[in-house]
């Protein structure tokens, strides 16, 4: 049984920009539902945590917002990646990798006799 998770604290910003960077423009649902996908269902991303985030990279231009139809007729506002967010976006896969390098450093730690 898998057993989902809340998005590591710092890094939904990332998360959502890699996804838009990858697939393109998206609205809500389908943001959430492809990270739940690329997680492997591992992550759970509720509309309570997903449309605050959206709406501050959005007044951060990292992200730009259109009205559109969904697969299904609705009405529905999609979400694309800017020129900004792209530059962000880079900017925060950087970060990541090389704070994830650091706490990896740990991980290899050996245990010294006393």
């Amino acid at each position: 049984m898998t057993v989902k998770s809340d998005v590591l604290h710092g890094t939904l910003d990332l998360i959502i920009l890699k996804t838009l960077d990858a697939m393109g423009p998206l609205h809500g649902y389908a943001v959430a539902r492809r990270i739940e996908q690329i997680s492997a269902d591992q992550l759970a991303i509720n509309q309570g945590t997903l449309y605050p985030a959206l709406l501050k990279l959005s007044h951060r231009g990292w992200i730009s917002t259109k009205w559109g139809e969904s697969a299904t007729g609705r009405r529905v506002k999609f979400y694309a990646i800017t020129p900004r967010g792209q530059r962000q976006l880079r900017t925060e896969e950087t970060d990541w990798q090389r704070a994830a390098g650091i706490v990896t450093k740990f991980f290899k730690i050996a245990k010294t006799a006393k």
